[in-house]
């Protein structure tokens, strides 16, 4: 893990300091502190800044090269769930899989017909152990339709779980993909407002528009897919609104798809957090939002 710039130049100042040659050409104690001996604009300070904001840099680049090398193994080891969640986005919609891969044909077709056949553009894998002691593999998918996440269509689902998983999946694995309508998701919210910034709607005087609902639909699409929703991360989005002096989410529910009445259940409480069924989640109304000066 890359250390921090502070530390770095730290560990070179140290050394700089317990220098004995250093130290009689320069005439400061051995071991004295390196603030204590030279300012901060000083030729000595900038260099070891430089310095040390390269290392650091170095460092992190080190890390995330790492990261990325990890993540590409998980992603291609055969059977893992990196790798389930990968094969998942690869999916191509009217293409044939190559005899015996796990890859597509992809001879003779643009890369338009390419990316506009892999109709999943999100997707989240967890795994469930069965009364039997077989584990399940659960797929949360998700297509995008105006910018928006929603459920690919029925047939792409069958096509989707019944052929390409059932022909790349592991033997003896039990496979079950999601691919519902988005969780819904109801917040009862009271706003006490700055009178000069925000009416008593919550509309901002300078702009015409609604900053707090503006943040509630950034903070949905910031959500990673299959994220956990905080509540009490909603809130500190909430508070640093321009024109928000406090915001209290006084209640806050969700309701998801039953498969057995293909309907939403009925609305479930959040305490803490929630992670969407299906994977996301679409705000029911802002009718719920109530402002007070």
């Amino acid at each position: 893990m890359a250390r921090k710039q502070t530390e770095i130049k730290k560990e070179i100042t140290t050394s700089f300091m317990s220098n004995a040659v250093l130290a009689t050409n320069y005439g400061f104690p051995i071991n004295a502190n390196f603030e204590d001996v030279f300012s901060k604009v000083s030729i000595e300070n900038i260099l070891f800044e430089i310095v040390a904001f390269s290392t650091w840099t170095l460092e992190v680049l080190f890390d995330f090269h790492k990261k990325e090398n990890d993540e590409k193994i998980a992603n291609q080891k055969s059977g893992t769930l990196p790798w389930y969640r990968t094969m998942a986005l690869l999916f191509q919609y009217g293409f044939d899989l190559v005899k015996d891969k796990d890859y597509f044909n992809n001879e003779g077709v643009t890369d338009e017909q390419i990316e506009a056949s892999k109709i999943i553009k999100y997707a989240a894998v967890a795994e469930t152990d069965e009364s039997d002691n077989k584990s399940r593999v659960i797929i949360k998918i998700a297509g995008e339709t105006n910018g928006k996440l929603s459920p690919i269509t029925l047939d792409q689902k069958t096509t989707f779980e019944k052929t390409y998983i059932k022909d790349i999946k592991w033997a003896g694995i039990s496979v079950t993909v999601i691919n519902y309508l988005p969780d819904k998701l109801y917040l009862n919210i009271q706003i006490k407002r700055d009178a000069l910034v925000l009416d008593k709607n919550g509309m901002s005087i300078l702009y015409a528009n609604f900053p707090v609902n503006d943040a509630i639909m950034e903070y949905m699409k910031e959500l990673p897919f299959d994220g956990d929703l905080r509540l009490s991360a909603l809130v500190d989005k909430l508070q640093i609104i321009p024109g928000v002096l406090d915001a209290t989410i006084l209640s806050a529910e969700s309701a998801w798809i039953n498969p057995q009445i293909d309907d939403y259940d009925n609305p479930q409480p959040i305490f803490i957090s929630k992670i969407p069924v299906s994977g996301y989640f679409e705000v029911v109304t802002f009718d719920n939002i109530k402002y007070v000066a």
